[in-house]
């Protein structure tokens, strides 16, 4: 028998809000010692691991009594946090303009520039981004920070195709861009103009015959970076600045207030195992 599937329905979200602390105006970027400074090699585990053993569960994503949707939530909770591409795009002649966050994304490469975004739509059922980006070969990928997550959030409305989201979100497009014709956000202490560098359908498992998803791959062309968050030789972003917000499961999201460090690990010629600062061209 096929598993059913329910959403789940939150109750009076702004009730639940109501409920909970206020935003920490106060939390500051900080870093702090990992938990134990003193860990040896070979030593496993630190003691934050439950020693209890816990038996884990095996899933196919493809049992036939599994709903798809089920692996889109699991997934969603599981490979957290994930950055977010708040993508600015419009058509080839520039008009119709639109944002929209997604946070199947990530960089790949350097050297070019290059960057993955995973769209969950075929290109026969493209949405405004998708549309925009195959016809135009281009976009601009603005990083989210704290002070404008609840513009960027306000732009996953579905709206008619050619509807501004710079309009439903009170963003401001900055048409300054140098390689695209699309505008970058203004707000964003961090965007990258991008060219259309690949693009995959793929196959769904589900539905036999027929197309789940979209990967592109972007390559950037362009950088931009807020002055004070910038480094004298412009190597190096301050998350202190930057203050990124990340992607959980459900409606959650994720701040950033606290790093630490941990040198990279080689191994000598005598076959032990040592720490050193990495370089900031270390990959």
């Amino acid at each position: 028998m096929t598993q059913s599937y329910q959403r789940i329905r939150h109750p009076d979200f702004k009730a639940v809000e109501a409920s909970r602390p206020d935003w920490d105006s106060s939390a500051q970027f900080h870093f702090t010692k990992t938990f134990d400074p003193n860990w040896k090699y070979g030593s496993g585990a630190n003691s934050l691991h439950d020693a209890q053993t816990q038996e884990h569960v095996s899933i196919d994503p493809h049992d036939p009594g599994r709903f798809h949707a089920l692996n889109y939530k699991l997934l969603l909770s599981s490979i957290i946090p994930r950055p977010i591409a708040f993508i600015s795009s419009c058509t080839p002649d520039g008009s119709a303009p639109n944002l929209a966050p997604f946070s199947y994304f990530n960089m790949v490469n350097h050297d070019p520039p290059l960057f993955f975004v995973g769209i969950a739509s075929p290109l026969e059922q493209a949405k405004d981004t998708l549309r925009n980006i195959v016809d135009s070969g281009e976009c601009v990928i603005n990083i989210i920070s704290d002070h404008y997550l609840e513009a960027a959030n306000s732009t996953c409305a579905d709206t008619p195709y050619g509807v501004s989201e710079w309009t439903i979100s009170g963003l401001t497009p900055a048409n300054d861009c140098q390689t695209v014709k699309c505008a970058r956000v203004r707000e964003a202490v961090v965007s990258i103009e991008t060219r259309l560098d690949t693009v995959k359908e793929y196959d769904s498992r589900a539905r036999p015959g027929n197309k789940s998803g979209t990967v592109l791959i972007l390559e950037g062309t362009r950088f931009w970076v807020r002055g004070d968050a910038i480094n004298e030789e412009r190597s190096s972003v301050d998350p202190a600045v930057l203050r990124p917000i990340s992607r959980l499961g459900s409606i959650s999201y994720g701040r950033l207030t606290e790093a630490f460090e941990l040198p990279r690990v080689e191994q000598g010629e005598n076959g032990s195992f040592y720490g050193h600062i990495r370089r900031d061209d270390d990959d």
